[in-house]
């Protein structure tokens, strides 16, 4: 079984309860430090069935165990959690917290970013995936996010147009996300880069084409010191030498493999929600459950991080 110590030494994960336990330890442990007081002790929060970090937790393995439907997770919950969180609280309850709790659902992942001291690092990688809210078929009857944002986007990858959002992520060179923000389809991934290194300066970021403009690489170099090295279109007058082109296509892999795992291991271009903010929680606890399997690999190693994976994904 479990057996771990306050600096998460972790030494043996056995089944998907054990990794339950791990993950509620790191989360509640964060929690506890990231969270202002009013939110920690808003009114009747004592006569609340389930805690916050317990709700967490459990948003964060149904998403690794890409459950998307509320019944069929709340039925598994009944079933087989029981033991771990004997006073489960409604499913309208446990939604409705969950939204509530977005922005510290997102303080705790940015904790985690600074505790693998992958903020420090100062080359950077930045790119964007589709969210879709409805396809281009329904998207004039689709009354959801109209208000909220949900613009019409192109994906060049499916080469089709979307009704949604678009999720922009700044990624270390081997592959952790440490900073997100969604916007609407239609922006400019150029635009969203400003948001995207607000907190930073004197980095140096790789980006495709869509991050091509040397106003753009100007402007960002002038006022934050930050360098931006794109790839250029093969049309293009003046072209980066043979080595650099080669250098930024291979560590781009690596961010192009973490929006797969995202898509395809936690369905982030699925997201079933009914609200915006719905859809803010679910991408936030879809990026937190990421990186914290990913934190707990960088404590465990390799070898027993295999484990988790046959565990979560099966």
């Amino acid at each position: 079984m479990l057996e771990s110590d306050r600096n998460y030494s972790i030494k043996k994960i056995g089944d998907l309860k054990d990794f339950v336990t791990v993950a509620y330890v790191i989360i509640d442990d964060i929690y506890q430090s990231v969270t202002p007081t009013h939110i920690k002790k808003r009114c009747n929060i004592n006569n609340s069935k389930m805690s916050d970090s317990e709700i967490i937790t459990l948003s964060i393995v149904a998403e690794l165990l890409t459950i998307d439907s509320e019944n069929a997770w709340f039925g598994f919950c009944q079933k087989n959690m029981r033991d771990l969180f004997p006073r489960l609280c409604s499913r309208s309850r446990f939604n409705r917290t969950r939204r509530n709790l977005h922005a510290v659902i997102e303080e705790i992942r940015k904790e985690i970013s600074s505790l693998t001291e992958h903020i420090y690092q100062s080359y950077r990688i930045i790119d964007s995936i589709p969210i879709p809210v409805c396809k281009f078929g329904r998207a004039h009857f689709h009354k959801t996010f109209k208000g909220f944002g949900a613009a019409y986007g192109k994906c060049a990858s499916k080469k089709e147009t979307y009704l949604g959002y678009k999720l922009h992520m700044l990624a270390t060179i081997d592959g952790f996300i440490t900073d997100a923000v969604i916007t609407p389809a239609n922006i400019d991934d150029r635009t969203a880069a400003w948001d995207l290194t607000s907190s930073y300066s004197r980095i140096t970021m790789f980006g495709d084409k869509g991050y091509m403009g040397d106003d753009f690489a100007e402007a960002l170099k002038a006022e934050r010191g930050i360098d931006i090295l794109p790839l250029k279109r093969s049309n293009s007058k003046i072209q980066l030498p043979k080595v650099l082109r080669q250098t930024i296509f291979r560590l781009r892999r690596r961010i192009e493999t973490s929006a797969s795992q995202l898509a395809c291991q936690l369905n982030i271009e699925r997201v079933l929600a009914k609200s915006y903010w719905g859809l803010q929680a679910r991408i936030k606890t879809k990026l937190l459950a990421y990186n914290l399997c990913y934190y707990i690999n960088k404590l465990m190693g390799r070898e027993v991080y295999s484990r988790i994976k046959e565990l979560v994904f099966g």
